[in-house]
């Protein structure tokens, strides 16, 4: 069985206007498997077969990022839903475990007793251009493939 590399990076996020709006500069690099869940697909294709020096950049569309947004994924609940919550106001954000996984879930609109959220990703349904520098390029270690699991990197 071939052995995934596990790729060190430093990134900055852009939006189509080129304004920095993340960065690892200042902070630690992002390291991931290639085929883990934790980065998204674009960015682990543009690394693919690159070496340590290598400065990229990439412009990642919503498929291969956080896909497109969903409206299934906005709905209205009742105020009631946010008990004990004073002073709900647009832009706040919660996090529900009613389903499968925890998610993250953005208040959009207040409308009276009906508030409007949306769990699609914050990124979903955008374009997005990053500069990617790698630092380092590794050998998955026996420890890095039982994390990812079986049929990782395919």
């Amino acid at each position: 069985m071939q052995r995934q590399a596990v790729y060190t990076v430093h990134y900055r996020l852009k939006n189509r206007a080129g304004e920095v709006i993340d960065s690892s500069e200042g902070g630690e690099p992002l390291t991931f498997m290639q085929g883990s869940e934790g980065v998204i697909k674009g960015i682990q294709e543009a690394v693919r077969g690159r070496g340590p020096g290598d400065c990229l950049e990439v412009t990642v569309p919503p498929d291969m990022a956080y896909g497109e947004h969903n409206p299934e994924f906005v709905r209205k609940v009742p105020r009631s839903a946010f008990e004990g919550v004073e002073n709900l106001h647009v832009g706040m954000k919660f996090q529900t475990n009613t389903g499968e996984e925890a998610q993250v879930v953005k208040i959009v609109a207040i409308d009276g007793n009906l508030v409007r959220v949306d769990a699609n990703h914050p990124l979903a349904g955008f374009t997005l251009y990053f500069d990617l520098e790698i630092i380092r390029v590794r050998e998955a270690t026996e420890e890095d493939m039982a994390l990812l699991g079986p049929g990782a990197g395919t």
